[in-house]
């Protein structure tokens, strides 16, 4: 689905070819050589052709990411999490630090950086060692809970970016307006997390557990993959003599297989509805909302450069003010292209994953996943950076947040002077000296 961040798709190297549990099953029997007959299972009717990746069976090891790869994978997966957490954290503190100076904006900057711990704390390692395992090993409560989360935080973030993008708007296009409170803008936020959690709920109703990806195989004919899945849990040979005995074996070699694994998939009541949700998704979560985005900052930069124009000759407090609006609708986009590019890849790898899965490589499937999730989790790395490196009193909030936790460790007090003084343009940095200890 659209800004899925679970490891569904990539559960299995093969899970995606070889389970779908948008159907319940129907019983079929096959016959054993003790002509004793045993029941398996006929899911839904799969396209993926799989003739042209036999050769794989016999070379388990290429579909395996080598340790090299892995190790590279967890190592950035753990440097994502830990910037992550440590900028939106240290983000939420600096905003927070003086009470007097939060406004609108900087509310829904805090709501997007809580929304991106979360992602942080239940999207990267859930995910990780989901797709690196290859089963579930939280257990039935988490299966159904991590995406639900997973999903109520993008939303949350996505929607936030929205509500700045409206803020500013009618800041720039109608200044004498109407303008949000602090009080509209809590309450904007609780909004925002109502339509996260309506909007997740399926993830709760349709998550289950299930050993089917590890005790059920499609039963290979005439070098094709039927639609038929026969449990190999138990060591029974069948009668099909279409079927070489070396392809068998390769086969049950190649899939994963243990009556005590289960993978936590979505299991809904049809393909329709599950294709329904993912295109909802698609069109709430990415495509609506950056749309709306893009229109109300190319109608806030249209204005600005028009404002500009006009007052460009002159260098007043109004000339001054546009420049200031500008800078900070300059990093607000900066915020949006990020969010945007970083999920860009893995909105299209679920989306095709739902709609066309034939078109996902085979043997691949979970690098490809990775690197896509890889991709969108660094996006809660990047806000912190553009927040911080494009606005100056960010930076000189951080400045002071560092001085005064240095001077309370030291257990002294710090002076600040102004670099400059005279009758020239005072600079707002200040530099700070030792701190001097009160003790005699």
């Amino acid at each position: 689905m659209s800004l899925r961040v679970n490891g569904n798709q990539s559960t299995l190297l093969m899970s995606a070819l070889l389970f779908n549990g948008s159907i319940h099953p129907h019983p079929l029997t096959w016959e054993k050589d003790a002509s004793i007959s045993e029941t398996a299972q006929e899911w839904p009717v799969n396209k993926t052709q799989l003739g042209s990746d036999l050769p794989l069976l016999g070379h388990e090891e290429q579909c395996h990411m080598s340790p090299v790869l892995t190790a590279c994978l967890v190592s950035l997966y753990s440097a994502t999490m830990v910037l992550g957490l440590v900028g939106n954290i240290g983000l939420i503190c600096i905003i927070t630090h003086r009470r007097e100076k939060v406004n609108v904006t900087s509310i829904f900057i805090c709501n997007l950086s809580f929304s991106d711990i979360l992602v942080c704390v239940f999207c990267l390692p859930f995910t990780v060692i989901y797709t690196l395992m290859d089963h579930w090993v939280f257990g039935s409560l988490l299966c159904r809970l991590v995406p639900f989360i997973q999903c109520v935080s993008v939303t949350v973030s996505v929607l936030s970016l929205v509500f700045i993008a409206l803020e500013r708007h009618q800041l720039i296009i109608n200044p004498s307006g109407w303008k949000p409170s602090l009080f509209q803008a809590y309450m904007a936020v609780i909004i925002i997390w109502i339509l996260a959690c309506f909007t997740s709920t399926p993830f709760l109703v349709f998550q289950l557990l299930t050993n089917e990806p590890y005790t059920n195989v499609i039963l290979p004919t005439h070098h094709q993959f039927s639609q038929t899945y026969v449990n190999i849990s138990h060591p029974v040979s069948y009668k099909n003599a279409s079927v070489p005995l070396h392809l068998y074996r390769s086969l049950f070699a190649f899939v994963p297989t243990s009556p005590h694994m289960e993978a936590c998939v979505e299991h809904w009541p049809s393909q329709e509805q599950r294709v329904a949700y993912t295109t909802w998704l698609l069109l709430f979560q990415y495509c609506g909302p950056l749309l709306l985005v893009l229109l109300c900052y190319v109608r806030v930069f249209v204005r600005l450069r028009h404002r500009k124009e006009m007052l460009d000759r002159a260098r007043t407090p109004e000339n001054q003010r546009i420049t200031h609006s500008r800078r900070i609708n300059i990093m607000l986009a900066a915020l949006i292209t990020a969010f945007a590019l970083c999920w860009l890849p893995l909105t299209i790898f679920n989306v095709v994953a739902d709609w066309n899965q034939e078109a996902l490589p085979v043997c691949h499937h979970n690098l490809l996943f990775s690197l896509c999730h890889l991709l969108a989790m660094s996006s809660t790395c990047i806000n912190p950076i553009i927040y911080g490196f494009l606005n100056s009193n960010f930076r000189q909030e951080v400045r002071e947040v560092l001085l005064h936790c240095c001077c309370f460790h030291q257990g002294g007090e710090c002076e600040q002077f102004p670099m400059s003084t005279g009758n020239v343009e005072v600079s707002h940095i200040s530099v700070p000296l030792p701190c001097k200890n009160n003790s005699v």
